[in-house]
Formats: C-alpha cells, sequence, structure tokens
C-alpha cells in the first residue's frame, strides 16, 4: 500500500468519525425531561420547598398579629380576608426569586455554557427552567392558600371566583418567574440578581394596597400606590374573590401581565444574544 492510499484511507476514516461527531441524535423531549428532573431534584435538595412555606406563614405572622386590631376599625373588614393577595403575591414572589438564582447559579457555574456544547436547541434548558419554577409555584401558592386558611381567610366568590383568583395568580407567577430568569441570566451573579431584586419588591410590596387600604397612604402618593402593579393585582384578586369582579376591574392587571410578558422576552431575548 502506498503513501497516498494510507493517508487517503486515514482521511475517509477520519472524515466518518467526524461525521459520527457532529450528528448526533438530538432528543428533546428526553433532554427536557432530564434537565426539569434535575431542576426538580435541586428544589426539594436545597430546602426551597420548606422556606415555600414559611415566607407566606411568616408574612401572615408579621402582619396580620400587629395590624389587624388597628385595619379592621373601620367596618365591614376582615383583615385575614383583606391580607390573602398579598400573602399570595408573596409567594410568587418567592417562586420568581428562586428562579432568578437559580438561572444565576447556573451561569456561575458554567452549566449554560456546558449546554451550549451539547446537540440541544437552545430552547431546551429554558423549558426546563420554566417546568421547575412552575413546580415550585405550585407548591408556594398551596402553602400560601394553607396559611391563608389559617388567618381565617375563606373563599367568598364561589367555584369560578376561586379558580380566577388563583389562576390570576398563577400567571403572574409564571411570568414573575420568566422575567426574574431572565434577569438572572443577563445578571450574571447570584449578587447582582438578588441586589435587582431587593429594591423594587420591597417599595412595590410595602408602597401597595395589600397590607393597608388606599386611604391609609398620604393623598400626594395615593396615585402610585393605586395604579402600580402589585395594588391592581391585589384588587382584582380581592374582586375575584368576592365574585365582584368586572372586566373594568381586571383590565389594569391583564395590561400590567402583557408588560411582565415583554419584559421577560426582552431580558430572555438578550441573554441569548449574549450567549451566541
Amino acid at each position: 500500500m502506498t503513501t497516498s492510499d494510507v493517508l487517503r484511507s486515514g482521511a475517509t476514516s477520519s472524515g466518518s468519525a467526524s461525521t459520527a461527531l457532529i450528528e448526533p441524535r438530538e432528543r428533546p423531549v428526553q433532554q427536557w425531561w432530564a434537565l426539569t428532573g434535575r431542576g426538580v431534584s435541586k428544589v426539594f435538595r436545597g430546602g426551597e420547598v420548606i422556606f415555600a412555606f414559611i415566607s407566606p406563614a411568616f408574612l401572615a405572622v408579621c402582619f396580620y398579629l400587629p395590624l389587624r386590631s388597628i385595619v379592621e376599625v373601620a367596618p365591614g373588614i376582615n383583615y385575614g380576608q383583606f391580607l390573602m393577595p398579598i400573602i399570595v403575591l408573596q409567594s410568587v414572589n418567592f417562586a420568581a426569586s428562586s428562579a432568578a438564582m437559580r438561572a444565576a447559579f447556573d451561569g456561575v457555574q458554567g452549566i449554560n455554557t456546558r449546554f451550549r456544547v451539547m446537540p440541544m436547541s437552545p430552547l431546551i434548558p429554558m423549558l426546563a427552567r420554566t417546568a421547575t419554577n412552575g413546580v415550585l409555584l405550585v407548591i408556594s401558592l398551596t402553602c400560601a392558600a394553607v396559611a391563608c386558611l389559617i388567618i381565617e381567610w375563606r373563599p367568598g366568590g364561589g367555584l369560578w371566583g376561586t379558580v380566577g383568583l388563583f389562576g390570576l395568580a398563577f400567571l403572574v407567577g409564571v411570568l414573575f418567574s420568566w422575567t426574574a430568569d431572565g434577569l438572572g441570566l443577563v445578571a450574571g451573579s447570584p449578587e447582582a440578581t438578588s441586589q435587582a431584586l431587593a429594591l423594587p419588591t420591597l417599595i412595590l410590596g410595602m408602597m401597595s394596597t395589600g397590607f393597608v387600604p388606599l386611604t391609609q397612604f398620604p393623598e400626594w402618593i395615593q396615585p402610585f400606590v393605586r395604579n402600580q402593579p402589585i395594588s391592581q393585582f391585589a384588587d382584582s384578586m380581592r374582586a375575584l374573590d368576592a365574585g365582584t369582579a368586572t372586566w373594568e376591574q381586571l383590565q389594569p392587571s391583564l395590561w400590567w401581565c402583557a408588560g411582565l410578558a415583554a419584559t421577560a422576552l426582552v431580558l430572555l431575548a438578550i441573554s441569548t444574544r449574549r450567549t451566541r
């Protein structure tokens, strides 16, 4: 065999090996299932399920006990019923914060870089994170419902009002989680992510109608308190819970949901562009 034959034979075998390497089979469903299982196991191993119950219970105790006697001075107010939306939204916020931190840690630990060199669609990790966030969100909402029942909240809107109430909360939670997930990817570090989430959450939560009625705020700040997203979500949830919700009452909340969706898409697009 001549040298040229050997080289040709080596090139042929090398080409076959390269073909075998660059043409692996993609199995999107199996990949999504494996990554979702990885995410859910981290949620349970990391103790996030425990904090999913502690978070709404802690909020209920810290605000229900000291503020009940003050707020219930006004006739016709059951503070447990009034406080219910902010406890549910706090659980939603916990799920979103966990989503942001998981995305940031994956970036720091090089998991996202590893996924980029694998025969995998870029959508698979995002869909797996979404499924993981959905599991934690359902657990958080369940824990929030238990905490609300303990402080004497009782569903007053019937079956469809209660379904609508938790349906809106779940929608807000999914959009919060998408936005937080994109923020975690863009921020690139857990420290920056926690700082970016802490201040807006604190301001919007405390300066809302979640804890006290609008009339308890000074008049100069009432327009901001009334129209910001947490107040709109809380008011819509109360209307659904009371069975008095109308399209006009729900429309501002749906517009804020659309804004959250647009923000999430922008953040995820920025993170995808950086990845490429």
